[in-house]
C-alpha cells in the first residue's frame, strides 16, 4: 500500500465559483457590539460565549446532521459491497446507507476478527459531479470501528478508481465532512486503514452520504492549474511548518482541535502529513504546558521550530525535527499573543507586538537568543510606530507585523500599518521610520513575500484597514530593499482582480506568487465573501492572473505552505468549536508549470545529486541534473499562521560553471539575504521544476 494505494491524480471537474460582494454598511454597523466587547481586551468569555471578541451568538453554528443529510444525493437504490460485517449482530452493509442514523454497519470481529484494512464501495447506480462526502461514525453512544487513517476513491464505472482524498478523521461521533476537486462518478469507495483511537482492527459506519457539486467541472490546468488532492486532518490546521528531517509538515490548532477559547494554556493538538508516504498522524503536546495558538513562529539557523507566546502568553517552546520533541524554553519577558517572530542574519529571533493576549499596548520589541537561551529586550524598539488604525485600538493594532531579516542584523517592517520601519537588533536595538508604503491603507491580515531576496524584492497584497468588519483591498505594491536603514523604493503596481483579507501568498521555484484564499470583507469565523479563485503574480510583469478556483473557503486562520515537490498545500480556516466554519483538512495545488500546453503532466527534470548537505554563507555548492536545466532557485523551509511567513524568501540562483549537466553555485554571502537554516533547492527544465533537495546554511 505504498504511496497509499497509489493516488492517481486525474481528476475531472471542479466548480465555477464567483467574486463576492463586499459588507454592507448595515453590516458593518452590526458588528458594531463586537467591536466594542474585543476593544477591552482579550476576554473571560473567549470560547463561552465570544471568540476573538466576536459573540458566538453571531457566528453560524454547523447545521444539524439531518439537516446536512438531507441535502445528500439519494441512496434509493444504492447498493454496497464491504470487505466484512458483523452479520450476526445485524450490523450489515447496508446499514450506512439505510437513510438512518441509529443503525450501522460494523466489519466483522466475531467468528472471525477480520483484520485492517476495511473497504465499502458504494454503487449509486447513475453518475453524478460530485463535490464532496460525509461519513457518521456509529451514533450508540460506542467509539469501537470510528475510522481514523482512510483513502476516498471514486470511479465512474466500477473498474477505474481516482483518489480523491486521503488523510486522517479526528476520534469523536461528529460528523465527517471530506470536499474535493469534484468528479463525476458512479461509485464510491471508503478504504479505512486505522481505527482513530487505536482501539482495535475494526470499522464501522453510521451512514455514508454523497453531495453534488456547486457549478461546472474544473477548467484546463493549461495556465490555471489544479487543484489535485484533498488531505484531511483531524484537526483545523492554524499553524504548519516544515520539518527537514523528514520531509512533512507540522500542523498545529489549539489545546483542543476545533477551538481556542477557554485554553487552560497546557495543551497542543497537532499533526503531522509525510507527503511521501501520504500519512496522517495526531500527537497531543502537553510536556512544554505551552497552547500555542496565534504564537509568533519562525525557523531558527538548526531548522528547530520556534513558536512563543499566544494562548499561553509567556511560553516559548522548540521542535526538534530530529527528535521529534518539544521542549520549553525561556519565557518572554512581555507576555504576547498574534506577534511576528523573525530569524535575524544573527541567529537571533525578534518579536514585537501582539497585545492579543498578555495585556494590551507596550508590546516593544524583545530578542531570543537560542545559543543562551535568553530573552532581552530592546528598549531602542518600540511598537508605536508599526501600530495601525484599528477600530479596536492596541488590541488589534499591533498584530501580524511583516517583518523581514536583513543585512547586519537589521529587520525590516514592511506593514501591515501604512508605515515602514528598520529595527536595528543588536545592543539595546534602534528604529528608523522610513515613510509610508506609498498611498496604500492600512493593511491588517495582507500578505508580504520576499519574492527575490538577492534584489531585496517584496511583494504586498490585500489586507483591510481593520482586522475585521473591514472591506480589504486589492492594493499591491513592490517594495526594494537596499543597505539598511534607507528608504526602500515602493512601486504601486496594478491591483490584484479581487480584494482579499486573510489570505495566503506562497512564492514558487520560478519565482512567482501564489495568492489564495481570503474574504472581500474580513469577518472572523465565517465564509461569507470568500475568495475561491486565487491570482498568481508574474514579477516579469508585475501582473495578476487568475488560476483555477479552489472548491474550500478559506479564510481566518487558514494557512498556506509550499511543498518540497513545487505544488502548494492550501488548509484550515475557523477554530471556533462547533462553528459551521471549521475546515479540518487541506488541498493540495498543482502550479501551471506542472502541465504540458495539452493539459498533460509534465515530464519533471531530477536532480540526482548535490555536493554537500550543508554550506556556508558565500560558499559554493553543486548540483547533477538528469537534463539540462536553464534555471535555478533556493527557497527557505517555512512556518505559518495568521497570515504571516517570515521564514519565506526565494533566492535565484546563477551557476558559476557548468559541466555537462552538473552546475556550481555560489551562496549569497550576506546573512540577512541567505538567512541560514534549511533550504529547498529546485532546478527547472523548460519552466518545470524538479522535486526539491535540501541543502543547509550555516553562518561560518
Amino acid at each position: 500500500m505504498l504511496r497509499r494505494l497509489a493516488l492517481i491524480l486525474s481528476l475531472s471537474s471542479l466548480s465555477s465559483l464567483s467574486h463576492s460582494k463586499p459588507i454592507t454598511a448595515e453590516a458593518a454597523n452590526a458588528g458594531a457590539a463586537s467591536n466594542s466587547a474585543a476593544s477591552q481586551g482579550k476576554l473571560s468569555t473567549e470560547g463561552s460565549t465570544t471568540y476573538d471578541g466576536v459573540a458566538l451568538a453571531g457566528i453560524e453554528a454547523a447545521p444539524a446532521v439531518s439537516d446536512v443529510i438531507a441535502a445528500a444525493i439519494s441512496q434509493a437504490g444504492w447498493t454496497i459491497v464491504v470487505d466484512s460485517q458483523q452479520s450476526a449482530n445485524g450490523y450489515l452493509g447496508t446499514n450506512a446507507i439505510d437513510g438512518n442514523t441509529s443503525t450501522f454497519w460494523h466489519s466483522e470481529y466475531s467468528p472471525v476478527l477480520v483484520q485492517l484494512p476495511h473497504n465499502a464501495t458504494i454503487d449509486m447506480k447513475t453518475a453524478s459531479l460530485v463535490g464532496s462526502i460525509t461519513y457518521l461514525p456509529r451514533q450508540d453512544g460506542q467509539s469501537n470501528g470510528r475510522i481514523g487513517e482512510h483513502i476516498i476513491e471514486l470511479s465512474p464505472d466500477g473498474v477505474t478508481y481516482t483518489t480523491v482524498a486521503f488523510g486522517t478523521w479526528i476520534d469523536d461521533a461528529t460528523l465527517k465532512t471530506t470536499t474535493f476537486t469534484p468528479f463525476t462518478a458512479r461509485y464510491l469507495r471508503i478504504i479505512a486503514l486505522s481505527e482513530a483511537g487505536n482501539r482495535g482492527p475494526w470499522s464501522s459506519a453510521a451512514e455514508i452520504n454523497v453531495y453534488t457539486a456547486a457549478g461546472s467541472a474544473p477548467p484546463s490546468p493549461v495556465g490555471k492549474g489544479k487543484w489535485v488532492m484533498t488531505v484531511d486532518f483531524p484537526l483545523v490546521p492554524v499553524s504548519i511548518a516544515h520539518e527537514w528531517s523528514t520531509g512533512s509538515l507540522l500542523a498545529w490548532s489549539s489545546y483542543t482541535p476545533s477551538s481556542f477559547g477557554g485554553s487552560p494554556g497546557t495543551t497542543t493538538y497537532t499533526a503531522t502529513f509525510n507527503p511521501a508516504t501520504d500519512l496522517v498522524t495526531q500527537a497531543v503536546i502537553t510536556n512544554v504546558d505551552h497552547d500555542m495558538f496565534c504564537e509568533g513562529l519562525s525557523l531558527d539557523f538548526t531548522g528547530r521550530i520556534i513558536a512563543t507566546g499566544g494562548n499561553t502568553d509567556a511560553a516559548t517552546s522548540s521542535y526538534d525535527p530530529t527528535a521529534s520533541d518539544w521542549t520549553a524554553q525561556a519565557a518572554l519577558n512581555i507576555p504576547r499573543g498574534y506577534q511576528a517572530q523573525v530569524t535575524t542574519s544573527t541567529g537571533t529571533l525578534f518579536t514585537i507586538g501582539a497585545s492579543w493576549s498578555g495585556g494590551q499596548g507596550g508590546k516593544n520589541g524583545e530578542l531570543y537568543s537560542t545559543s543562551a537561551n535568553t530573552w532581552t529586550e530592546l528598549s531602542g524598539c518600540p511598537v508605536a510606530p508599526i501600530l495601525t488604525a484599528d477600530a479596536q485600538g492596541v488590541y488589534r493594532a499591533d498584530n501580524h507585523a511583516w517583518l523581514f531579516a536583513w543585512s547586519s542584523a537589521y529587520v525590516f517592517q514592511a506593514g501591515p500599518s501604512q508605515a515602514m520601519n528598520w529595527f536595528l537588533t543588536t545592543g539595546t536595538g534602534s528604529q528608523t521610520g522610513v515613510g509610508t508604503r506609498a498611498s496604500d491603507t492600512d493593511s491588517m491580515c495582507g500578505n508580504a513575500v520576499m519574492y527575490d531576496a538577492v534584489a531585496g524584492k517584496i511583494l504586498t497584497v490585500g489586507g483591510s484597514p481593520d482586522y475585521q468588519d473591514s472591506n480589504s483591498t486589492g492594493n499591491a505594491h513592490v517594495i526594494t530593499l537596499g543597505t539598511p536603514p534607507a528608504t526602500p523604493t515602493v512601486q504601486t503596481i496594478g491591483s490584484m482582480a479581487y480584494a482579499r483579507a486573510f489570505a495566503n501568498s506562497v512564492v514558487l521555484p520560478d519565482g512567482t506568487v501564489f495568492v489564495t484564499g481570503g474574504q472581500v470583507s474580513a469577518v472572523p469565523f465565517s465564509d461569507a465573501t470568500s475568495q475561491y479563485i486565487p491570482e498568481l503574480f508574474n514579477p516579469a510583469s508585475n501582473t495578476f492572473t487568475q488560476m483555477a478556483p479552489a472548491s474550500i473557503p478559506r479564510n481566518y486562520h487558514s494557512v498556506a505552505i509550499l511543498l518540497f515537490d513545487g505544488t502548494v498545500g492550501n488548509g484550515g480556516g475557523g477554530l471556533c468549536g462547533t462553528c459551521a466554519t471549521n475546515h479540518f483538512d487541506m488541498q493540495i495545488w498543482n502550479p501551471p508549470y506542472l502541465y504540458t500546453s495539452s493539459g498533460g503532466l509534465a515530464t519533471r527534470p531530477v536532480i540526482n545529486s548535490i555536493s554537500a548537505a550543508s554550506v556556508a554563507v558565500g560558499a559554493t555548492f553543486s548540483i547533477t541534473t538528469n537534463v539540462a536545466c536553464s534555471a535555478f532557485s533556493m527557497i527557505r523551509m517555512t512556518s505559518t499562521t495568521h497570515t504571516v511567513n517570515t521564514d519565506q524568501r526565494r533566492i535565484a540562483l546563477t551557476a558559476g560553471t557548468t559541466a555537462g549537466t552538473t552546475y556550481t553555485f555560489t551562496v549569497p554571502k550576506d546573512p540577512g539575504v541567505a538567512v541560514p537554516g534549511h533550504w529547498m533547492v529546485f532546478a527547472l527544465a523548460g519552466g518545470v521544476p524538479a522535486v526539491s533537495k535540501q541543502l543547509q546554511v550555516t553562518l561560518t
